[in-house]
């Protein structure tokens, strides 16, 4: 599969392109498909993107697809326009920012232009830090290595849904990992301080490593009514650009 040089005529639109709204409020996105190629289902995804955050974050839920496309036989080539809703209600503070749509089809994945949604005056209250272990890792073909995401959190405490991504040399924006992150049967949770502390480890690991897991790893994790990032594992190859050229002389 080639998914630098698609040949798919494709278009990804969303709507509206900013929204200024205020707490407690509804919007509805939209992302509409316009497809002359090939038709059929699309898996599609939602992401948000915070101020300073890098990279974006995925959504608890996906775009619905609407019950109806548009399909037109007229043109040179068969159309297909679909549109996919993604509601928000009871709005808050955490959910401002840029909020991306990603539609799987035709054996690639393309993105929307964003739309952005904003708060006036707003400001985050939540006292959670997300901290990754390590900051870099050296390896081999074959080796396994395990990342580590914990959370500190000072304002609520229960589960946390947890969310790796992986951004390779170049990609834009970065690939949601398969599989999460697994929650420790452990929680470390502390009541001496001024508020109740509340400490969680997450593992991922990685087995049988091949070189096209190099890249940077981030975990995001849905707290809180947020969604917070860690500042990234990377993860590289020894001497995995060595290209060795034998040449053998004529005779």
């Amino acid at each position: 599969m080639k998914w630098s040089e698609s040949q798919s005529r494709t278009v990804v639109l969303q709507q509206p392109e900013s929204e200024s709204v205020q707490p407690g409020g509804s919007v509805t996105l939209q992302c509409t498909v316009h497809n002359e190629t090939c038709a059929g289902e699309h898996s599609v995804y939602w992401f948000r993107q915070g101020s300073g955050e890098s990279p974006p974050g995925i959504i608890y839920t996906h775009g619905n697809r609407s019950d109806e496309c548009q399909r037109s036989s007229g043109a040179v080539s068969p159309t297909q326009s679909c549109v996919y809703n993604f509601p928000k209600r009871n709005l808050s503070l955490s959910d401002a920012g840029t909020y991306y749509c990603a539609v799987a089809t035709c054996g690639e994945i393309l993105f929307g232009n964003g739309t952005k949604l904003d708060f006036k005056g707003s400001e985050s209250q939540s006292r959670t830090v997300v901290l990754q272990q390590p900051e870099s890792e050296s390896v081999q073909s074959g080796d396994s290595v395990t990342l580590q995401c914990t959370v500190h959190n000072e304002t609520c405490a229960g589960e946390h849904s947890v969310y790796w991504f992986r951004q390779g040399s170049g990609e834009s924006p970065p690939g949601i990992i398969y599989t999460h992150g697994n929650r420790s049967d452990e929680c470390q949770r502390s009541s001496g301080a001024v508020s109740p502390a509340q400490s969680c480890v997450y593992n991922f690991p990685k087995r049988n490593l091949s070189l096209s897991d190099a890249g940077t790893y981030y975990c995001a994790v849905a707290t809180c009514g947020e969604i917070l990032f860690g500042n990234g594992t990377k993860l590289d190859f020894k001497g995995k650009q060595k290209i060795y050229h034998i040449v053998k002389a004529s005779s």
